[in-house]
């Protein structure tokens, strides 16, 4: 009996073939991992008004004293029938209780008040960026997408540390910088010299 050794090879390989595709198909996908955290949104219920937050306030069944107001450089927001209104340091839903309060002194019965953020104070970036100065804040910003926004570094900068200062802080603190270092409304960002 005469072996074709040619064939038995061919049927070898088709076969290692064959059990090399099973071993692929059955074989689980690596999981794909996240590398970066997902950032959070701004908490707009535990948000802190300051100057130049524009609000949209809502009194129910009453338009006359609806609409659109802007805290002021005092930190109060000039309301109709009861005239100033401490904003700056109060949250939203302390701000909505507070003109609750105030309308039902004397003004309305049972007032309902609504109060919705429409646009945040704006944050500055100072130092070494190309385009320093005030800029519009959306929410989940980060410092790099600020960065981004004055246009970018400078060659002199510091790409590993920045410093912040809050609104309403009196001191600014030094923070690493990473891709998702967030930034809040009202702060100033100062891009560091770097030292040669």
């Amino acid at each position: 009996m005469s072996i074709n050794i040619k064939s038995i090879a061919q049927y070898v390989l088709f076969s290692l073939f064959l059990g090399f595709a099973a071993a692929c198909q059955s074989t689980p996908a690596a999981p794909v991992t996240q590398t970066a955290p997902q950032q959070a949104d701004l908490n707009v219920g535990d948000y802190r008004l300051g100057p130049a937050d524009r609000l949209r306030i809502t009194v129910f069944g009453h338009d006359d004293l609806s609409g659109e107001f802007s805290v002021a450089s005092n930190g109060t927001i000039s309301f109709p029938l009861i005239g100033d209104i401490e904003a700056a340091g109060l949250t939203v839903t302390e701000f909505q209780k507070q003109t609750e309060d105030s309308l039902s002194q004397g003004y309305l019965r049972s007032p309902r008040v609504t109060t919705e953020v429409m646009t945040f104070r704006p944050f500055y970036i100072l130092g070494e960026v190309r385009k320093p100065g005030e800029y519009q804040y959306t929410n989940r910003l980060t410092v790099m997408n600020a960065i981004a926004t004055a246009e970018g570094f400078t060659h002199r900068a510091n790409k590993r540390q920045i410093a912040i200062r809050g609104w309403n802080d009196t001191e600014e603190r030094r923070v690493e910088l990473t891709p998702n270092t967030l930034i809040q409304p009202g702060d100033t960002i100062r891009v560091l010299e770097r030292l040669f």
